[in-house]
């Protein structure tokens, strides 16, 4: 049987952006003082704010030299992960050639390399999700920060959050949605430039954004 390598898969093709679009992005700073609502009527817009952080240059740049840093220790494992299937087949292959012992001996080998392997994995895994958690918190809270600054010149009195699982948002429409503008602006004040084409992470998987209403 093949066995599926249990790898980092926050640093595979996509999936840091992934696993960095979930971390605690309810840990972010509330501002220190709630600005007085304007008089008239509410203004309100929709972000996808996970997504609108991964999709910043910087969050670009940090997330794509995350993934280049813990690639090789991801490409070692999986250069295991293909030693031991490799040896499963030819231990499946040969049983019938083997004596007792020796398939006991060649199956005792395979399911220590095992162990070791998935050992490794997790520390892999535990090792990656720390940094980009941590990361995810640093770049969210500045990019925040910008949101808030964004939201008040523009007028706006509410803005919600499309990219939570629970969001209980059903439809916006697209002009309400300012993730781009706010992408842009923090670009703007952080002065990072963006990332050549081809060399970023792919896009954030599973990413939420505004529903459509069920047709009746």
């Amino acid at each position: 049987m093949n066995r599926t390598l249990v790898l980092a898969t926050l640093l595979a093709s996509g999936s840091a952006l992934g696993l960095i679009a979930g971390a605690a992005a309810q840990t972010l700073p509330a501002p220190a003082a709630t600005a007085a609502a304007p008089a008239g009527p509410t203004k309100v817009a929709v972000i996808a704010f996970q997504v609108a952080v991964a999709k910043t240059n910087e969050g670009q740049r940090n997330f794509a030299d995350l993934q280049k840093k813990y690639l090789p220790r991801e490409n070692e494992l999986k250069s295991r992960n293909d030693e031991i299937e490799g040896l499963t087949k030819q231990l499946q292959t040969q049983s019938a050639t083997l004596s007792d012992a020796a398939r006991a001996t060649q199956a005792r080998t395979i399911d220590e390399k095992k162990k070791r392997l998935d050992r490794d994995a997790e520390d892999l895994r535990t090792a990656g999700g720390q940094e980009a958690q941590e990361m995810y918190n640093t770049l969210a809270s500045k990019v925040y920060d910008v949101l808030a600054t964004y939201s008040q010149q523009q007028g706006y009195t509410l803005v919600l959050d499309v990219s939570q699982q629970q969001s209980p948002i059903l439809f916006a429409v697209p002009n309400t949605d300012i993730t781009q503008a706010v992408v842009d602006a923090y670009n703007l004040k952080s002065g990072v430039p963006a990332p050549p084409p081809g060399t970023t992470p792919a896009s954030t998987p599973g990413a939420a954004t505004p529903k459509a209403p069920a047709a009746h």
